[in-house]
């Protein structure tokens, strides 16, 4: 994913095997240059309870894939991104030669460079609870006499399913980042990094010739015990212990993936491995790529280029709305919590704007907080940076992203993003619905007693009164946009709205329209999302069918026939 949200960084945290490295200078300049700030520490400095989460701050680690594992280990636990500068000697993570460091960070505060996500390791037995990015390894302990038993017996289990039992000097589990080490060396295959969700068990020195490396899922745990004392290794011993026979390892995706920075001054993947491994399937000239199928830019039309920018700068947001929204049930008092939602409102909205402003810097923008961009363009963005604030202070999941392209007051690209679900909506006018790349649409339902409805503020209880006997029930998620989103997936029939914002609702006006819905006011005209920024319109929302009985249904009661505003 392009890391557009790297454009807004302010502090670089550098790990570094040499602090007197010429590097360190180099990326000092660079800093002060740019007016950031930056703060550098040795390998083996405690740096944990120096860092804070925030979408302002990268990891740059200067040294082999030592320092950069060091690094990981400090940077991922908060969803810090991190760069990798090479100063090793056969390197396979760090990729940025100290030549090009200055290109590299231009790149990333332009919100040029990428992110990609690694699966990381999480290691626990008797005494011991680690994450790691590479491997686990269990080998067989060095035997007291020289006479003794050498080799161990080896029994995996991956979930409550028997894999087999193994007998040799060692099992390793590598993830697809790891898999270019020990794993290789051990006969294991070459994984794209890419192919982020798996997991290769490897007998090491196994004294059977059907044995052969396992590819897991690394989303079900994997167990290994052995018959006899053990040495566990995380990451080349960078969490060690001496395990007891019988004792069993547990080995599973940690919570939080690594963010690894990368650039177009680093070399790909596969030139790497030829460079580094003298790759044979590459000898000879490199020829020229194939010319594409679709050879299209996203440029060539401006609201699929929208539609693209806008579900980066939604998914770019969501490491930090994560992890401020996990620590809202830990706070004791209102206010500081208050805190940790205005932190998030305004680093998500930071984030966005700063995005569309550097690719569409001729478009208005209105955000809900405080970024409006005034011109004498035809296109306006209207962002809600998190739908769902009362959900987000409580630690409930309902909120949202919400960011929409409109043309002359109609509105034509939306994209919503739900982090804690990882659900992301778009549509662009004319087109599909899409949750998650997948076309999705409203139901067929045409009769009240089998609809599920969901409802936005409901001043005196009245809609949920009225119609909660006669349907399936009401639901109540706290959030526009995903009210209008899960209308457009078919998880409810009908949506009403007292009252809406132009960001509460404007992707979701899209994205249900896409999906087959209609929309109107309560009297049922057609909705129009405002004539003023400020304006409040009520919204009626329905897969269709089922729209004239509801706005009926609404009529027969006076109190909510005169909810028109």
């Amino acid at each position: 994913m392009r890391g557009r949200r790297l454009m807004t960084t302010e502090r670089i945290v550098a790990v570094t095997a040499d602090p007197d490295s010429p590097v360190v200078d180099t990326l000092s300049d660079w800093v002060d240059e740019h007016g950031l700030y930056l703060e550098v520490y040795a390998v083996d400095d405690e740096i944990e309870a120096t860092l804070e989460n925030g979408t302002s701050t990268i990891g740059v680690t200067i040294g082999g894939d030592g320092t950069f594992l060091e690094g990981v280990k400090a940077f991922s636990p908060l969803e810090i991104p991190v760069l990798g500068v090479d100063l090793g000697t056969r390197a396979f993570l760090v990729r940025v030669d100290p030549a090009d460091l200055t290109d590299a960070l231009g790149e990333v505060i332009r919100g040029e460079a990428f992110l990609e996500e690694r699966t990381r390791l999480r290691v626990q037995a008797d005494g011991l609870d680690a994450t790691g990015l590479n491997d686990v390894v269990l080998r067989h302990a060095p035997p007291d006499e020289p006479v003794d038993r050498k080799i161990t017996r080896f029994e995996a289990f991956l979930a409550d399913e028997y894999v087999g039992s193994f007998e040799g000097d060692a099992m390793l589990v590598a993830t697809p980042t790891g898999a270019t080490g020990m794993a290789l060396s051990a006969g294991g295959p070459i994984h794209h990094p890419r192919n982020n969700h798996t997991l290769q068990l490897s007998p090491v020195l196994i004294h059977d010739l059907s044995a052969r490396p396992i590819i897991l899922h690394d989303g079900l745990p994997l167990m290994i015990r052995a018959d006899a004392r053990v040495e566990l290794s995380v990451d080349g011993g960078r969490h060690y212990r001496h395990l007891d026979p019988r004792t069993p390892t547990k080995v599973k995706r940690a919570d939080r993936s690594a963010q690894l920075i990368r650039t177009s001054v680093e070399a790909g993947e596969f030139e790497l491995l030829a460079e580094r491994l003298g790759w044979h399937p590459r000898r000879g000239q490199v020829p020229d790529p194939p010319s594409p199928i679709i050879t299209a830019s996203p440029s060539d039309d401006i609201f699929a280029h929208a539609k693209q920018l806008a579900e980066e700068a939604a998914r770019s947001v969501g490491p930090q709305l994560r992890d401020l929204h996990g620590k809202t049930e830990s706070i004791e008092y209102k206010s500081d919590k208050a805190d940790i939602v205005t932190e998030a409102d305004f680093h998500s909205e930071s984030i966005i704007t700063s995005i569309i402003q550097d690719e569409f810097p001729d478009h208005n923008i209105h955000s809900e907080e405080t970024v409006h961009q005034e011109g004498e363009s035809s296109y306006t963005w209207v962002i809600d940076p998190l739908d769902g604030t009362g959900n987000y202070a409580n630690g409930n999941p309902n909120y949202a992203v919400s960011i929409a392209l409109v043309k002359d007051e109609r509105p034509v690209v939306g994209v919503v993003y739900a982090p804690e679900t990882d659900e992301l909506f778009s549509a662009v006018e004319g087109g599909p619905a899409l949750r998650n790349g997948s076309q999705i649409s409203t139901t067929d339902r045409d009769q009240l007693a089998e609809s599920v409805f969901m409802s936005g503020y409901d001043p005196d209880g009245a809609f949920l009164v009225h119609f909660y006997q006669v349907t399936r029930g009401v639901r109540r998620l706290g959030s526009a946009a995903l009210h209008l989103c899960y209308l457009a997936a078919g998880s409810c029939d009908a949506t009403w709205e007292y009252d809406t914002f132009p960001w509460d609702v404007a992707a979701g006006v899209v994205i249900a329209r896409a999906a087959g819905a209609r929309l109107t006011d309560v009297h049922g005209t057609e909705y129009e999302l405002y004539s003023d920024v400020d304006d409040q319109n009520e919204l009626v929302g329905s897969n269709g069918p089922l729209h004239d009985a509801v706005l009926g249904h609404l009529h027969s009661h006076d109190e909510l026939g005169s909810l028109g505003r």
